[in-house]
């Protein structure tokens, strides 16, 4: 056990102990609807890009690139989003059960592609579960970006899938980040469906 845990703290480096701090802190952040969440993402995303290509993780390195994006497409969103409902602060929102259905189909397909494509062509680590993650993310992210309600529904499950990821790749710290986001997740949920029910009340 204690080898284990010494290859574990051997493996991590300076660079991942400031992304995770960062990622805690963005998530803290979006929990509380902060706007700092997304400099906060900003960050730990640039670092990830970086760690994820050099271990392999091709498709979690490209996720980095469209957070990147998102970062400040977020900002913008909760910033101005607000705006076309009589308000400069974007409001919570839900999607119908059907539009759930259809993306997370359409994620579940593409992730099957992808993977069979990245298997036979490239040299990528855990190819389908790579894909499913990074498809996952990025339809999440957005809903974030849109105060979404079910976003935290979502992120519970690709941040389970995502720890498996990490631990292959001996990312230790961060699939320990991943597991704190999955009680951090449930708190997410709950405080915006408290905010949601207030501001629909």
């Amino acid at each position: 056990m204690t080898d284990v845990l010494q290859q574990a703290l051997a493996a991590m480096s300076g660079w991942e102990v400031v992304a995770v701090l960062l990622g805690v802190a963005y998530l803290l952040l979006a929990m509380r609807e902060n706007r700092l969440c997304w400099y906060a993402a900003f960050g730990s995303t640039a670092i990830y890009l970086v760690l994820f290509w050099n271990v392999s993780l091709l498709m979690e390195s490209l996720l980095q690139v469209y957070y990147l994006v998102m970062a400040v497409y977020g900002w913008w969103q909760w910033r101005h989003g607000g705006e076309s409902v009589g308000q400069n602060e974007l409001a919570i929102s839900r999607w119908h059960w059907q539009r759930h259905m259809l993306v997370i189909a359409a994620v579940i397909a593409t992730a099957m592609l992808l993977g069979l494509l990245l298997s036979r062509h490239t040299n990528a680590a855990l190819p389908y579960l790579d894909s499913f993650t990074t498809l996952g993310s990025v339809v999440t992210t957005y809903m974030v970006a849109r105060k979404v309600l079910e976003n935290w529904l979502y992120w519970l499950v690709i941040d389970s899938a995502s720890i498996y990821l990490y631990i292959d790749r001996e990312l230790y710290l961060t699939a320990l980040l991943f597991a704190a986001y999955l009680v951090i997740v449930v708190f997410g949920y709950i405080q915006w469906l408290k905010h949601y029910r207030a501001q629909s009340a």
